[in-house]
């Protein structure tokens, strides 16, 4: 086995790393000042000035696999990559166009969009024109079974029609944000897998009401455009906003979330490498009880634990990464659900005893512990909350051990 990356991946890791340190960081207090004077959900100043950095740099959407839209590179060769961003949450992303939802709409855009849908929407998204929004949660219904969705789109001549309330609506309250996918059911009669569709709906379209943003622990999440309560009432869009075809919704989500989901990990991972980083700093700078708390018994077993748990999740990721690569999504759903359980429990771990180890500056605006810790416990709902994927991956588990009828 070869755990070194390949000569691309190492000229762009150098390069990303540089952005970082030279630009992104210098950038978050800045950006903190900037987003607290303003709209919480608008981009920043410094943020369109990282965008343009980053586009003469040449870090431009990495996360694209087609290199008709992205950079070509694979899951395995973007991975260390996402990982680097996510040392900076709030910002790197966003500043290479790699931010969620954007990246898993394009993904989406790419494989399931019309020839008119791509130029017309995706086309902008991949030139960081714009932003946009996934609409799937539902405040009435449990949503960690989609198959619950209650939202009606329904066909009226060559238009669809719909009708329902969204929340957690990822990137809709950023003001940039001009388009919606959303998904309902268009068939309730149908098989529970194909009940559901996806159809694109601009935001200015009549009925459309965005309610509210929500809050994530009180923190607005500008990271991904903010989160947001949508109405829609008798919203019509044309037939051809359709996504696909009608009841493939949910194999449609289905194979957005993949990705997504690994993307959350790899960048979970430099979280996870940030607040360690910064736990050590504080435990050689800090005295407590006449010595530094790096010679305290329990702050060592923090920062030892804290690695061993890190190289375990980074392996695991690169696994399913190679393995998305090399035998698809559907191929790798194994490592994809283990690496979701996994990656922000581990994640979580570590801020939390990053948090310990500065104390009351630890839950404080003076470090970015606790906004990691805020963002990494809620990515134990998104995209499917741990529990449903432990059952699954449970299930499938078990089906590999279930005795042949004779």
């Amino acid at each position: 086995m070869d755990f070194s990356y390949d000569t691309r991946t190492e000229e762009l890791r150098d390069e990303l790393s540089r952005f970082l340190t030279e630009h992104v960081y210098p950038a978050e207090a800045v950006h903190a000042e900037q987003a607290a004077a303003g709209d919480p959900w608008s981009r920043t100043p410094v943020l369109a000035e990282l965008k343009a950095e980053a586009r003469k740099r040449g870090l431009w959407n990495l996360f694209l696999p087609d290199p008709r839209y992205g950079a070509g590179l694979t899951n395995l060769q973007y991975a260390p990559l996402a990982e680097l961003t996510g040392r900076s949450p709030h910002l790197a992303p966003e500043a290479v166009n790699c931010a969620a939802p954007d990246t898993g709409n394009m993904e989406l855009l790419a494989e399931f969009g019309s020839e008119a849908q791509r130029e017309r929407w995706l086309m902008p998204l991949l030139e960081g024109e714009i932003r946009s929004a996934f609409c799937m949660t539902e405040p009435d219904v449990a949503s960690s079974d989609a198959t619950n969705i209650a939202t009606r789109i329904t066909r009226d001549g060559d238009e669809y029609v719909i009708n329902g309330r969204k929340w957690w609506s990822s990137g809709a309250m950023d003001p940039r944000c001009e388009i919606f996918i959303v998904m309902g059911k268009t068939d309730p009669d149908a098989d529970r897998h194909r009940q559901q569709s996806m159809v694109l709906v601009p935001r200015d379209t009549p009925g459309v009401t965005v309610r509210r943003g929500m809050t994530v622990f009180g923190y607005t999440d500008g990271t991904h455009g903010g989160h947001a309560e949508i109405d829609f009432t008798d919203v019509r869009v044309p037939a051809e906003n359709l996504i696909g075809a009608e009841g493939a919704g949910f194999a449609i989500a289905q194979a957005r979330l993949g990705p997504g989901r690994i993307h959350h990990c790899m960048r979970l991972i430099g979280m996870a490498e940030r607040a360690l980083e910064l736990l050590c700093r504080r435990a050689n700078e800090r005295i407590a009880f006449g010595r530094p708390l790096a010679e305290q018994g329990v702050v060592r077993e923090w920062i030892a634990e804290s690695r061993v748990r890190i190289e375990q999740s980074r392996l695991l990721v690169l696994k399913t990464a190679w393995l998305m690569d090399t035998v698809g999504n559907k191929g790798a759903h194994t490592e994809i659900q283990a690496i979701k359980i996994g990656t922000p429990a581990m994640a979580e771990w570590v801020i939390d005893k990053a948090i310990q180890g500065y104390g009351g500056a630890g839950v404080s605006q003076d470090t970015p512990l606790a906004a990691l810790w805020a963002q990494t416990r809620t990515l134990r709902l998104a995209d499917g909350p741990d529990e449903v994927h432990r059952s699954s991956l449970a299930k499938r588990e078990l089906r590999r051990w279930t005795p042949t009828p004779t």
